[in-house]
Order: C-alpha cells, then sequence, then structure tokens
C-alpha cells in the first residue's frame, strides 16, 4: 500500500500550532487507534482554520442489520466531536456497498443482502445515528448515487486504477488465498467502491474501525488517482462486547442496543467485569480524560469498582434516554439485588394444560429460557424462584392462578394461567 503513516507529531511541535489547531487534534486524537497522516490532518485543520471553510468527514455504514448497538457508537461519537468542531459530517449509508458484501475480517464469501433487507434496514439506521449526531448538521448520502450510474464501462475504468497484487495485501484475502479458500471476484469490488466513495464525495477524512483501515487506504490512493487531495484515515478500536472478549455483536449475544429499554442498558453496564469497564469508559464516556484517570485510581486506592460502573451506566442511559430514565434504571437494579420485584414485569397469560403446567415449560413460555435444559439447569443451580421463594422442585406443576417467575437476579414475568 502506498499511503504510510508518518510519525506522531512531537509535543513541542504541538505546542506551537494555534490554540483551535492543537484542540482539534486533541478531540481527533482521543480514543483512536491511528491517525493517518497526522501532518496531512494538521495541514488540513490550519487551512480551514484560515479559510472558514469546514472539513468534510465522512463515515459509510453498510445497513447489514436494523439496529445499532454500543459498538456502533465509537466512531459515531468521534464524528459527532468533530461535528461539534463546526466540520461537515456525511454519513454515508452504503446501500450498493451492501449489495457486494463487507468481506473485512472474514474468511468466508459473505452472502450479499437483498435490495429489500437494505431498504428495511436503513430506514432505522439514520434514525438511531441522530441519537449520536446533530441531525441538523449532518449531511446523509446513499452510495448508489455514484456507484449505479457507473454502469459497466466506469465499473471497468475503475478497476483499471488499481491491481490485483494490492488487493492481496489485504490480510483476509492472502490468509484465504494462500489457505485454498475462494474469494468470490465480487469480494474485490469492495475495496475499490468503497475508496471511490471518497472520490464521489471529495472527503477530506474518513472513519472507520480498524478493521478498515485497508479499505479507508485505496479511497485514499483512489484520490490521489482522480486528481483529488488524499483524504487522512482516522481508526477507531473495535468495542468487546459483555464477554469482553469478541467485539460487540448483535450475532453473538454480547451487545447493548442504544433502543434498549434503560433499566436492561443499565443492568447489562452494571454486569460488565471491572477491566473492560476502563475500555467502556476510554471509548464511550464523554467525560474529560482527567475525570476518568483520577476515579481510576481511586478505585486502585480501593474505592468499590461498582461505583464507577454506576456513573457510567447512568451517564449511556441518560444519553440514549433521560436523567429520569437512569434514575430509574437505578432504582430498578437496586431493588432487584435487594431480591425485590420491579413493579413493570411483563404479564403474560398462558393456556393451562390437565394436570397443570410444567414450572420448565412455564419459564419457556414466558421467555425467562430459551430451552427447557436451561431451565432445567437454572432450577438445578437454584437460580429459579416462583413468588419469591427458590424452586426446588424440577418436577413442580403450576395450577390456575397468578405467578411471579424469576430467573436469575434480573430476569422476571408475571404469569396468569387458566380463567
Amino acid at each position: 500500500m502506498s499511503s504510510t503513516p508518518s510519525p506522531d507529531l512531537h509535543e513541542s511541535e504541538a505546542a506551537r500550532l494555534p490554540d483551535a489547531v492543537r484542540h482539534a487534534l486533541a478531540v481527533t486524537r482521543r480514543g483512536c487507534s491511528e491517525l493517518l497522516v497526522e501532518s496531512d490532518w494538521i495541514a488540513k485543520l490550519q487551512r480551514s482554520q484560515a479559510s472558514g471553510k469546514p472539513l468534510r468527514i465522512k463515515l459509510g455504514l453498510d445497513p447489514t442489520a436494523p439496529d445499532i448497538h454500543l459498538g456502533h457508537t465509537v466512531v459515531l461519537n468521534k464524528l459527532r466531536q468533530l461535528q461539534d468542531l463546526g466540520h461537515t459530517v456525511i454519513f454515508l449509508i452504503g446501500d450498493f456497498t451492501s449489495r457486494i458484501g463487507d468481506p473485512s475480517g472474514r474468511n468466508t464469501t459473505r452472502p450479499p443482502l437483498t435490495i429489500e433487507q437494505i431498504q428495511a434496514n436503513a430506514q432505522t439506521y439514520y434514525a438511531q445515528a441522530s441519537m449520536v449526531l446533530d441531525p441538523q448538521r449532518t449531511e446523509i448520502r446513499y452510495n448508489s448515487e455514484w456507484s449505479e450510474a457507473l454502469g459497466a464501462d466506469g465499473m471497468i475504468r475503475l478497476a483499471a486504477r488499481y491491481t490485483l497484487a494490492r488487493l492481496l495485501e489485504r490480510e483476509d484475502f492472502t490468509q484465504r488465498f494462500r489457505a485454498g479458500i475462494p474469494i468470490a471476484m465480487h469480494e474485490l469490488l469492495y475495496p475499490l467502491m468503497q475508496g471511490y466513495d471518497s472520490v464521489a464525495l471529495q472527503s477530506d477524512l474518513e472513519l472507520g474501525g480498524t478493521d478498515q483501515k485497508f479499505n479507508l487506504l485505496v479511497g485514499r490512493d483512489l484520490q490521489k488517482e482522480y486528481g483529488q487531495e488524499p483524504q487522512c484515515i482516522l481508526t477507531m478500536p473495535l468495542l468487546e462486547g459483555l464477554d469482553g472478549v469478541d467485539k460487540m455483536s448483535k450475532s453473538k449475544g454480547n451487545y447493548i442496543g442504544i433502543q434498549e429499554a434503560p433499566a436492561s442498558m443499565y443492568a447489562k453496564l452494571l454486569s460488565i467485569n471491572d477491566t473492560l469497564m476502563w475500555r467502556y469508559f476510554e471509548l464511550l464516556s464523554f467525560r474529560p480524560l482527567e475525570e476518568i484517570e483520577r476515579l481510576r485510581a481511586e478505585v486502585e486506592a480501593g474505592r468499590n469498582p461498582k461505583d464507577a460502573k454506576v456513573l457510567l451506566a447512568r451517564e449511556i442511559v441518560t444519553r440514549f434516554h433521560d436523567a429520569a430514565a437512569a434514575d430509574a434504571a437505578q432504582a430498578d437494579f437496586e431493588l432487584r439485588a435487594r431480591g425485590g420485584v420491579p413493579e413493570d414485569i411483563a404479564e403474560m397469560r398462558m393456556s393451562l394444560p390437565e394436570g397443570g403446567l410444567a414450572l420448565p415449560a412455564a419459564l419457556k413460555q414466558a421467555g425467562l429460557v430459551p430451552s427447557t435444559a436451561e431451565a432445567l439447569r437454572m432450577l438445578e443451580q437454584r437460580g429459579v424462584r416462583v413468588d419469591g421463594t427458590v424452586a426446588e422442585d424440577r418436577n413442580l406443576r403450576l395450577q390456575a392462578g397468578t405467578y411471579v417467575l424469576q430467573v436469575g437476579k434480573r430476569k422476571f414475568a408475571r404469569v396468569v394461567l387458566g380463567a
């Protein structure tokens, strides 16, 4: 790849920059993995300040799923911070590239989505992103605008500006090629099409996760090919999910959706381990870094880590709901922790079979466990309560009446059996 990073600006050099540029550079750097090429970005910031013309900052997301989770907001938060500096934010929905399927980090071909799936997902994407971005200052675009207009002739001309050898420098392509794992021809088009987005939008800076670095650099190189000033690249870390191992993903079940109920969002944030908590502070919190470091020092000196998690959970719930919702979520969590029963638990009616409804079946029907086997496992571990009492009889059959069922500390359901 021809685009190579320059060394970070020395602190003494940064100190000589105008205050506004130095502040913008600090905002850009916070929490990022890489800024390529930093000297180019500083030059763009200086030019923007001198001319009063905002820079064009691009983020492209393929609507491969209908929901946005906290992992997505790592890069959205950075976009908002740059937006607040006065620059133009372009929220690009990859309705064309979604049809190809991003092969980044995959060892198998990703099945392309249908147009119907893409349209359905795109309907909710921007609405959810607007919970982080300022919609009044956001330019929303769809890459089908220029990608479809290319046609076969334009696609061939675009492909002529890049080589197969450079595409095979991508780690996932290289690994699959060496292992004899098929690489479909349409997958090779994806980095080119994402890169061409930067040409079409004349972006000054493109953001993405660390797994997008190759694709972002392709955009930089294609801009040079088309006679444009190359964009800078800002990669953001991939946020680990609740398990602290894999990146946050709905498919892995380790995610927190930004539209989740406040109580669920709060409880999930309280469940993360003490080490992962600081990673979430770094990538999700808007608190000043000095305040976070002071809080970390207090925890290391003996303060209860839960105090810090409460601050984090309240901040996130307030951001996506409001302060009153954060208060209610905290009260609900503390009530459950003391063994109390929340007031707003779901109520459902179930048919009553002859002889009564087996408790494991009731737990499954209530959505408290994914399977009867899991219900039996929780019963064996004394993790099930019926009306506040630990259920010890796995063969218990519920008769007509109303019951409060509980699995673990936080899952409740009110079940009405019979008439």
